[in-house]
């Protein structure tokens, strides 16, 4: 997707805030592209309180003037404005390329509304076509974690950046699993999170509620049949 198409996917995304909204700040290109319009916004005197999804989002959003609050002031979010690297006819979510997934996962359960943003080569007819899954991990963990997904099938790899392991902003690791099709989201969604030692994964089922697809020079709706 052109910067262009992210910038105007972004703007189409702001129709979802009102007034006084408590707002989720996702992580990645098309979420950075959305804090800024977000704090023009302001700027122009829209009044909204945000939770950012990494610290690199808090850091945009308080460079573009957004204010930020927290789980102990709120507890409940209005609505979650979020890419996705992979979306399902369904509207289930693989997220996580970016590192963010836990904090991206906490704060979508806690929106009553979830807004993703994409392009139209992030649509896929089932989840993990092309992308691994991307599970974060306590790092003492991570050999045995990695160990136990290679008899579910595929390869987790131990996520690296600069030759040394990633590290979240929660401190942990994450293993990219190498899965494969996912027929059952939802329910490989739970058998992952029960493994001992795993903080998440980066399947997202059942919480988009709306997904918004930029295809050339339109963007299209998707929205979930509940």
């Amino acid at each position: 997707m052109s910067d262009d198409l992210k910038r105007q996917a972004a703007i189409a995304a702001l129709e979802e805030i009102r007034d006084g909204m408590v707002v989720g700040l996702g992580t990645g290109s098309t979420a950075s592209h959305f804090i800024r319009e977000l704090g023009l916004r302001v700027r122009d005197g829209l009044r909204v309180a945000g939770i950012p999804t990494s610290q690199a989002s808090q850091r945009l959003a308080m460079e573009s003037g957004i204010a930020l609050t927290t789980f102990r002031e709120h507890q409940e979010i209005d609505v979650t404005v979020d890419g996705a690297d992979e979306v399902s006819p369904e509207l289930d979510l693989i997220k996580g390329l970016g590192g963010a997934l836990v904090r991206e996962k906490v704060v979508a359960h806690a929106s009553k509304r979830v807004v993703i943003v994409v392009d139209e080569s992030k649509l896929v007819d089932k989840l993990g076509r092309r992308t691994p899954i991307p599970v974060e991990v306590a790092p003492f963990a991570a050999d045995r974690v990695s160990g136990l997904l290679l008899r579910w099938g595929g390869e987790a790899r131990l996520r690296e950046k600069d030759g040394r392991p990633f590290v979240s902003d929660n401190g942990n690791h994450i293993l990219d699993w190498h899965h494969g099709v996912i027929e059952q989201p939802d329910r490989l969604e739970k058998q992952v999170k029960a493994l001992t030692g795993v903080v998440d994964s980066g399947i997202f089922a059942r919480v988009a509620h709306l997904v918004m697809v930029a295809k050339g020079s339109a963007v299209l709706k998707l929205v979930r049949s509940w």
